[in-house]
């Protein structure tokens, strides 16, 4: 879920809700057809009357000549967020046993003519008056610029897979704040109580299309729980679903006046229940700061509002420091609040912030490293997008530390200048569905890292997400759309799509809803040619390859736990014991500290000679600036197998060639602070 990006007409009586919107502005029916199908991609009884598909072949099957799955992967779409928010805030249902009549229908409140559809006049400027008949005519919505009205509907997805889609990531959303502040709603704001919701009505939305196809497991829409599973539904011609989660008090992990509202056994049960619903990847923090990390901030005025969401939420407005690297968080702006300003109490102002200080001063908690920790016990993926760069490269360090795969960037949210490392660790990247040119400037930005890692590409929709998609080009524009046209896999042909009374042209409706999803990517090859189309359709090879690593991802051995030790110097205190064994206990929150000066060394003893390829150290804030990796065979000749001059503090990971070595040395030229070196845990590991 992301926020509108379009500009914002100010309303002369804009409240705090207002803003708060804005910010966060973030079927079976009644009777079966007749006819049978008979194709194994057709139903055998679909409803009647229903939405039309416009896509005619067989769906490919199988794999490639190197045993590769095909096919394109959205790696971030919310199918049920109407049932997100209170439940009123994005209208229509992706299916209903009812049928199309019902489930593509308008909320109540926005009859007759959407004056009181007031999420719509926020996010799209005007008076938010609309036509609210959704089936049969549609004259008003799903488009491209409608923030409130289902884009998920069953058949536009069954398009999309028919188009070439192979892996839809299903992130189940909400926010608390959004819910308590929007006028209308018919039920609890709990954001845990929604997230089970929508897992149960996604497993419904399975059944109610297998029943069209003739039992359990037979139909097209197959949630899936490991990778292996995805790759042989794949194979079938298939489309696997993952569950996700994108929420902004994951477990009830808020935080209140920088007290956090949750502890390590509600992450573990909280982790536990939604690993058992099907959930494998997911996002610890979004939009807000809580007990877990910092949050990317919105930029402009959007981040103002989002700040004022921030305070109610929290007691607290976001702070920012000077970035410490060339990653940074969006500017925040210093866009005027009077209006959210009266709704704060007596003497609260919303903060103004230095331009040069743009990155969140939240990092990843200590919660937040344990349910990080806890993610990859479960050989869950993490979702770094919407994190601050702070918590971000600490997540990051972590899973480098440990070698560990799953990490995931999903709608271009995370800073560019971590693409490599994500990459490096085996991640994947997917870009939120901008329009055609955007979108593939930016692939083309990050193709040579693609083509050096060997990886595909995705797209991340954030359909339902309230954050605007791709609009017309227009029905005279350069490299336009034709229809039909073929399938990427040359397959199937695909002509404009129709639902009820209305047909969808992308050149002149934009990404109205998730059927367009196969002409937005002809848009991609028409415009940009087939090389960024094929990096899309070796998408779900390179997902599944991550999710794989993932799941079969072995914590190394740490050689060095309960080792013998020796060091320099240690620093001496009355109260505590900084000496170099603290470093190797197996806990966080002791350590290593030595004298305050620059040439100090830390020395471990593995017992016998073993093969060493990686040294991980987790620095106190007194870190080491300039310091070398040393092993030795005999304790007496030694030889350097990494260095660095610009170490900044944190998690390092030193990777080497692998050398057979029994004693492994930290040995310290430079300090980072005026202290002395000091070090939480110290691994060794021999891959």
């Amino acid at each position: 879920m992301t926020t509108a990006g379009r500009p914002y007409r100010r309303r002369k009586n804009v409240t705090v809700v207002s803003l708060l919107l804005l910010v966060l502005s973030i079927a079976l029916g009644p009777t079966p057809s007749s006819a049978a199908g008979t194709n194994w991609w057709d139903p055998t009884a679909r409803p009647a009357p229903d939405s039309q598909i416009n896509v005619t072949g067989e769906p490919f099957t199988g794999t490639n000549a190197k045993g590769e799955v095909r096919g394109f992967v959205d790696a971030h779409d919310h199918i049920f967020s109407n049932e997100a928010f209170g439940g009123r805030l994005i209208c229509g249902k992706p299916f209903s046993e009812q049928g199309v009549a019902d489930a593509l229908k308008d909320c109540p409140e926005h009859y007759p003519d959407g004056s009181l559809a007031i999420f719509d006049f926020i996010t799209n400027g005007g008076d938010g008056k609309h036509d609210p008949v959704g089936w049969p005519t549609f004259k008003d919505w799903p488009a491209h610029d409608s923030l409130t009205h289902q884009q998920n509907y069953y058949t536009w997805v069954e398009r999309a897979w028919r188009g070439g889609q192979r892996v839809l990531v299903n992130d189940l959303v909400t926010n608390g704040v959004i819910c308590s502040v929007y006028f209308f709603k018919d039920r609890s704001c709990d954001e845990m109580t929604s997230i089970r919701l929508q897992a149960k009505l996604t497993y419904d939305m399975q059944a109610f299309i297998d029943k069209m196809y003739g039992g359990t497991g037979k139909g097209w829409f197959r949630i899936v729980t490991d990778s292996a599973q995805a790759r042989q539904v794949i194979e079938q011609g298939k489309l696997a679903v993952v569950l996700g989660v994108e929420t902004s008090e994951p477990f009830g992990c808020k935080q209140i006046l920088d007290i956090a509202q949750c502890s390590k056994e509600d992450i573990d049960k909280g982790l536990d229940e939604l690993y058992s619903l099907g959930v494998r990847s997911m996002f610890l923090c979004h939009k807000f700061d809580n007990a877990l990390c910092g949050v990317r901030f919105d930029s402009g005025g959007l981040g103002t509002a989002i700040n004022v969401g921030q305070f109610l939420s929290t007691g607290t407005f976001w702070k920012t420091e000077t970035c410490k690297g060339p990653q940074h968080d969006n500017p925040i702006g210093n866009a005027t609040a009077a209006e959210a300003e009266k709704e704060l109490p007596a003497g609260v102002e919303v903060p103004s912030y230095d331009a040069d200080a743009q990155c969140n001063v939240r990092g990843l908690t200590g919660l937040g490293e344990y349910a990080v920790r806890g993610m990859m016990n479960r050989g869950m993926m993490l979702e770094i997008d919407h994190m601050s760069v702070k918590a971000a490269g600490r997540a990051l360090d972590i899973f480098e530390s440990a070698s560990y795969p799953g990490v995931l960037s999903s709608h271009s949210w995370m800073d560019m200048d971590w693409t490599e490392r994500v990459y490096g660790l085996g991640g994947f990247i997917a870009q939120y569905m901008h329009g055609s040119e955007g979108f593939i400037s930016e692939a083309k930005r990050t193709e040579a890292l693609r083509d050096k890692y060997g990886v595909g590409y995705g797209y991340g929709t954030d359909m339902n997400g309230v954050g605007g998609w791709p609009g017309p080009r227009g029905a005279d524009a350069p490299n336009k759309v034709t229809y039909p046209f073929k399938s990427t896999d040359g397959g199937s042909v695909i002509d404009r799509q129709t639902t009820g009374q209305r047909t969808w042209d992308l050149n002149t409706d934009g990404a109205a809803h998730y059927g367009l999803v196969p002409d937005w990517i002809e848009d991609i090859r028409r415009v940009g040619g087939q090389d960024v189309v094929d990096d899309l359709f070796r998408g779900a090879e390179s997902y599944l390859d991550t999710w794989a690593a993932s799941e079969g991802h072995e914590a190394g051995l740490n050689l060095a736990r309960g080792a013998a030790t020796s060091a320099s110097s240690s620093e001496w205190s009355l109260f505590t014991s900084y000496q170099p064994g603290r470093a190797v206990d197996g806990d966080g929150g002791t350590r290593w500290a030595s004298d305050w000066s620059d040439d100090q060394w830390f020395q471990v003893d593995l017992g016998s000679s073993r093969v060493v390829k990686r040294v991980t150290l987790d620095w106190e804030r007194a870190y080491g600036k300039a310091y070398r990796i040393e092993l030795s065979t005999d304790g007496v000749n030694w030889r350097t197998a990494w260095s660095t001059t610009a170490g900044d503090g944190g998690l390092d990971t030193a990777r080497f060639t692998g050398t057979p070595a029994r004693y492994v040395r930290v040995h310290g030229q430079q300090r980072g602070t005026d202290w002395g070196y000091s070090l939480y845990e110290v691994g060794v590991h021999s891959s």
